[in-house]
């Protein structure tokens, strides 16, 4: 009880802490002051009155998401004696191999601007002893006053045709994607534990999948208590047949309460309440109050001056961006039509250094660039690139759903944002996380192994061992598989449950679907060729059939 309480007090202190330095903090504090004139506010009961004050204006309600929003991406309480990197990641072998998977990251970059002869960024007067050269292991605004910018004729070229620029053809044959996720596969297929030896427990003894991890992952029954408003017996918008009421009535008198959610503007109710679907009207809404995002003038001047910083200076991110759009959405039946939403979204992605505040909970580390010249002095090193963040192959499908449902570049731009620094970093990086991609991994070979033993079992056989070609989907969150609108109805259950588990279940489920054709395969190819096209699926019978009606 008393380390519950404890634990209680410093999450409360780091959150406290964490909201001083927000807009909401300061905003809260001038409807403080200015409340102090209105005539309600009596001196002897001031602390009672501005309490109320704030309930009845709707702060209170704003500070309670802000908490709320704070809480969803909060890590678990640790001892307060234990080291920084125990936030980050409590297992030594996880932080191990993901300082050794940044390393190679990096030797690939620095590998690809050796051999194209080209800096990390490039200065107008494009000198060799003024270029931002080595990768190793500072914010923006640091980084960008060591270079001064594109040449004035580029800059105003990028401006002019900024809301086109997938008219834009650059030349990127040479360039190559950092890394691609058959790729990370690899690492985390040779991940193992050092201290523990694979008879050590009885229960993971006979586990035959590629992921040779002990890591706790929930069964089925688990899987149930936690899914619980995916049962058969609770409505649903995906579903459109069902035995307890047509669907209609539901989702008219799902419409209704949804609005009122909106109405009373409380992200913890929006959260439980889009567990069931939301309404097409109102997702974007919703997701936006789930994510406690708003459009204040602020934000709108945050995304301006960030692409005021591409506009100006040069990176090399800015090509692999360019190559991962052309190779992936541009191809995309469904999100061609957003190419320069997508470029503008994740080239001022690349230049926001407030998403380096995620690292204090991502197992992942920020790489470090030096100036020429100047490697391992720290007065010279500048996080490169500013995000932290290094596209690999296929990263821009995380923003290109959202494109559907925000049409207003600042605040697609900080949907993303949030939809990255809560989930999907998690999708590439190797840790213990339960919504991180190693768990999910092994979340869906232990699933299919004691669900489908026959399936699984045939597959390895025949040297089609499932996650190979699962892995892909998961990795990507089902963006660029699965039809839009199945894909929205997915990700409003990872909001809703705040957990990105539904993915590895809903990876295990389609397999079970398709297991008659797939015991009849032969090889590794003919199962890709029988799960090659998932853009036929429906996403809520799927997973309510693997979780609550076929499997026991």
């Amino acid at each position: 009880m008393l380390q519950e309480e404890s634990d209680l007090s410093l999450i409360i202190a780091q959150i406290v802490q964490k909201l001083k330095g927000s807009n909401l903090y300061a905003q809260l504090e001038r409807q403080a002051w200015a409340s102090l004139q209105r005539p309600e506010i009596k001196l002897e009961s001031l602390k009672e009155d501005i309490k109320e004050f704030f309930k009845i204006s709707g702060w209170e309600k704003k500070l309670q998401n802000a908490v709320y929003s704070e809480l969803s991406v909060f890590p678990l309480p640790s001892h307060p004696a234990a080291p920084p990197e125990h936030l980050k990641e409590p297992l030594v072998y996880m932080r191990k191999a993901q300082g050794s998977w940044e390393k190679r990251i990096l030797k690939s970059l620095n590998s690809m601007c050796t051999e194209l002869s080209i800096p990390l960024a490039r200065k107008e007067d494009d000198a060799p002893d003024s270029q931002s050269h080595s990768l190793g292991q500072p914010p923006c605004d640091a980084f960008l006053r060591l270079l001064d910018g594109r040449p004035v004729g580029e800059q105003k070229e990028l401006l002019n045709k900024w809301n086109e620029m997938g008219t834009d053809e650059p030349d990127l044959s040479l360039f190559r994607p950092v890394y691609a996720p058959k790729d990370f596969l690899e690492v985390l297929i040779n991940l193992r534990n050092p201290n523990y030896e694979s008879g050590d427990s009885l229960s993971f003894r006979t586990h035959l999948g590629l992921i040779q991890v002990p890591l706790k992952v929930k069964d089925i029954p688990e899987l149930k208590e936690f899914f619980v408003e995916l049962g058969l017996t609770t409505g649903q918008l995906g579903i459109d047949d069902s035995t307890q009421v047509p669907p209609e009535l539901f989702e008219n008198e799902h419409v209704r309460i949804g609005q009122k959610v909106l109405t009373e503007q409380d992200s913890a109710a929006a959260q439980q309440y889009i567990r069931q679907g939301s309404p097409t009207a109102l997702r974007a809404e919703l997701w936006a109050l789930i994510l406690n995002i708003s459009s204040h003038p602020e934000d709108i001047l945050y995304y301006e001056q960030l692409k005021t910083n591409v506009i100006q200076h040069d990176l090399l991110v800015d090509s692999l961006i360019y190559k991962d759009v052309k190779l992936t959405a541009s191809n995309d039946d469904y999100y061609f039509v957003f190419e320069d939403y997508l470029y503008q979204v994740l080239l001022c992605f690349s230049r926001d250094t407030s998403v380096l505040s995620h690292f204090a909970y991502n197992s992942a580390s920020p790489p470090k660039s030096y100036i020429r010249g100047k490697l391992g002095l720290e007065e010279y090193a500048v996080f490169y690139p500013p995000n932290g963040v290094i596209p690999f192959h296929g990263f821009s499908m995380y923003v290109a759903p959202l494109c559907f449902l925000y049409h207003e570049p600042s605040k697609l731009y900080q949907i993303f944002r949030e939809m990255y620094v809560r989930f999907f970093f998690r999708l590439h990086s190797i840790s213990s996380h339960p919504s991180g991609i190693v768990s999910l991994c092994l979340l869906f070979e232990t699933l299919l192994q004691t669900y489908l033993p026959q399936l699984f079992y045939h597959l390895r056989e025949i040297g089609a061992q499932p996650l190979r070609i699962s892995f892909k989907w998961m990795v990507r969150a089902f963006s660029g598989y699965l039809a839009t609108d199945q894909l929205l109805l997915l990700w409003d259950r990872i909001l809703g449950y705040n957990s990105l588990e539904i993915l590895a279940v809903l990876a295990a489920a389609v397999f079970a679907f398709r297991a008659v054709n797939l015991m009849e395969v032969t090889s590794l190819a003919a199962a890709e060729a029988v799960l090659a096209d998932l853009s036929t699926l429906k996403v809520m019978p799927l997973l309510q059939i693997f979780l609550f009606a076929t499997v026991t």
